[in-house]
């Protein structure tokens, strides 16, 4: 069995790619620097991630693939399932390998599980755009606490910088402790030092800016003015608007 080492970013998967293709030697597993070795393990490899390796993939990928089909690619990066490092790796040995393009090949299962796993992702990040709630702090930034199932924040960046342009804002993901602090120039990534406090998905009142409890407590009322109890359908409520968000929006508290 040949392993191949890597450190586990995307930039690094695309330098596995070439130095497969270099040694003209494909790996059977994909591994971090940390991880055991299976038992029967041969060869073991160890990439070395450089830029000159990973652009020079990425540029030959998107000659071979349209541009909606490499963002797939990034899409099944960040579902950050088990084993979608070495399905991408397969993915993608086959469209520099095929004479036609891949990307429509759906009896092949690779290619399915990659659309699959896409728009699963896709999905995740409509409906953080769809249901993020802003809080406003103390010192006027806007906060927003996340936690999706897949890593679909980085996607959903430029709707949230056009869409709020004209006011600071610190969207956080309580799941990977990350999030993307904009500026009104531009969102870079942060991460903070003491988020214990954000995971109940709510600012604690002594950061709140002094009128935010007013706004939320109109924005319920409004929602509740809207209400026509007649027509309630829970269950159906609960497909459109996974219950996973409900503790971060006022009008669901």
């Amino acid at each position: 069995m040949i392993v191949f080492r890597y450190d586990k970013t995307f930039e690094g998967l695309l330098a596995t790619l070439f130095d497969a293709y270099s040694k003209k030697t494909f790996p059977d597993r994909l591994l971090s620097e940390n991880e055991p070795l299976p038992m029967f393990a041969g060869e073991v490899h160890l990439v070395v991630t450089e830029s000159y390796k990973s652009t020079r993939v990425w540029t030959a990928l998107e000659k071979k693939l349209s541009r909606p089909v490499c963002g797939m690619l990034m899409h099944v990066w960040l579902s950050e399932l088990s084993g979608s490092d070495e399905l991408l790796f397969r993915y993608m040995r086959k469209a520099f390998d095929a004479p036609f393009s891949i990307a429509t090949h759906f009896a092949d299962n690779d290619v399915m599980d990659v659309k699959k796993i896409a728009g699963k992702v896709s999905k995740e990040r409509e409906h953080l755009m769809q249901f993020v709630r802003f809080q406003k702090a103390a010192d006027g930034i806007y906060f927003a606490p996340v936690s999706p199932v897949y890593n679909a924040l980085p996607l959903t960046l430029p709707y949230f910088t056009d869409r709020f342009a004209d006011q600071k804002w610190l969207i956080y993901d309580l799941k990977r402790r990350y999030g993307y602090y904009y500026d009104l120039k531009t969102a870079a990534e942060v991460t903070l030092n003491n988020d214990e406090h954000l995971l109940g998905g709510k600012l604690d009142e002594t950061l709140m800016a002094q009128d935010e409890k007013l706004f939320q407590s109109m924005w319920k009322e409004y929602t509740l003015s809207l209400t026509i109890k007649e027509r309630l359908n829970p269950k159906l409520q609960r497909q459109h608007m996974p219950r996973r968000f409900w503790k971060f929006m006022p009008e669901k508290n």
